[in-house]
């Protein structure tokens, strides 16, 4: 692993779910208990709090992290270890998130690291966590990535926090530790590919997502996006948008959406355009419309359809788009139609008021002569 994919997952190894530690414990006002890994002898960067580990094929190794309760009461702490993923910001997540693994992904750390899945600590103690790490028997290149969290099971948070209305709002604060093994250090080249296009909404909101996947054993770092959306054999974009700075955990994939602004989705063919860069660096090949230079570069397209259902359906539920009520047509006829009527009536009428006149006027003139 390079030094930069290094400082995005040190960056991001002590993710909680709205709290941020950098430091080697956690330690926040939120939190009842403390979590600090113990760095082992063969950890590649002794610098950094999460564990980075050079392991030999089919090599064991147990896993510490302290775990302290400076309270008056008894803590118990549940474990999840999960993979790394990718989520639609473009940000590698290391907890439970409810993303399923890609299927390029081979080696899903789940499987080669056991820890208890709860542990009780003593009010004011100490207790080491105890994570046994496997290297696959097989050789494995590129890297194993992800993470153990560690949360607090609570029963009186629930009671504590019930509103008026009845209702049950938790706070949950979780800890995290990354884990990164790998069986040797030779760099594996990342690659993405675009395997498909459709329509969506983020936060009820229409959009055109690009499910991106990362099929190699390395992470994407300073991954740069553009998408442009046209009609199909057409060059005119009809929606665009650009986005830096973002991450792609190793074998992950993820939606990224492209979104329409408050427009209407409307059916029909079109086609997915994609210019992606990644591994920004002074050394790199590719320049972008600013001048930076990037390691990789990736064009990719993909046709894709809107059906009339889907579009009516998306729209209907898009908060930003402004939606007439159908009843107001319908009144509007019935108003329009009621006047017309009353038109045609009040001209029949006086059509018939004016023969009558001429009626008379005639018969004054007959008995005048």
């Amino acid at each position: 692993m390079n030094k930069k994919a290094i400082g995005f997952l040190a960056t991001l190894s002590m993710l909680a779910v709205t709290v941020f530690s950098f430091g080697g414990a956690s330690q926040a006002s939120e939190f009842n208990f403390a979590v600090t890994p113990k760095i082992p002898k063969n950890q590649v960067d002794k610098e950094k709090s999460y564990f980075d580990l050079l392991l030999k094929k089919g090599e064991k190794q147990t896993l510490e992290v302290e775990l302290r309760n400076d309270t008056d009461k008894e803590v118990e702490v549940s474990t999840t270890i999960n993979s790394a993923t990718t989520n639609i910001n473009g940000v590698v997540e290391y907890g439970a998130n409810g993303l399923k693994p890609d299927k390029s992904l081979t080696y899903n750390l789940k499987d080669y690291a056991k820890a208890p899945e709860k542990v009780k600590l003593p009010k004011k103690s100490k207790e080491v966590l105890k994570i046994e790490l496997s290297s696959p028997d097989k050789d494995m290149p590129g890297s194993m990535v992800g993470g153990i969290t560690f949360k607090e099971v609570s029963k009186e948070k629930e009671k504590k926090n019930k509103d008026a209305g009845g209702l049950s709002i938790k706070n949950e604060f979780s800890y995290m530790v990354a884990i990164v093994s790998r069986q040797n250090e030779d760099k594996v080249k990342p690659n993405l590919n675009l395997t498909k296009a459709f329509p969506g909404q983020v936060n009820a909101r229409n959009v055109i997502n690009a499910n991106l996947q990362n099929d190699k054993p390395a992470f994407i770092n300073q991954l740069k996006l553009n998408t442009k959306i046209t009609k199909r054999g057409k060059d005119a974009a009809l929606y665009e948008t650009t986005k830096e700075g973002m991450q792609v955990a190793p074998n992950s994939n993820f939606d990224f959406p492209t979104p329409l602004e408050g427009q209407e989705l409307k059916a029909g063919k079109y086609t997915m355009h994609i210019l992606a860069l990644g591994g920004k660096h002074e050394d790199g090949k590719f320049k972008d419309d600013k001048g930076e230079t990037y390691r990789y570069q990736w064009e990719m397209t993909k046709d894709f359809d809107i059906s009339a259902d889907e579009a009516d359906q998306l729209n209907n539920s898009d908060v930003s788009i402004k939606k007439t009520n159908p009843l107001w047509y319908v009144l509007g006829g019935a108003i329009l139609l009621a006047l017309l009527g009353l038109l045609i009536f009040f001209l029949k009428r006086r059509n018939e008021e004016d023969e009558d006149e001429e009626d008379d006027e005639e018969e004054e003139e007959t008995e005048a002569k």
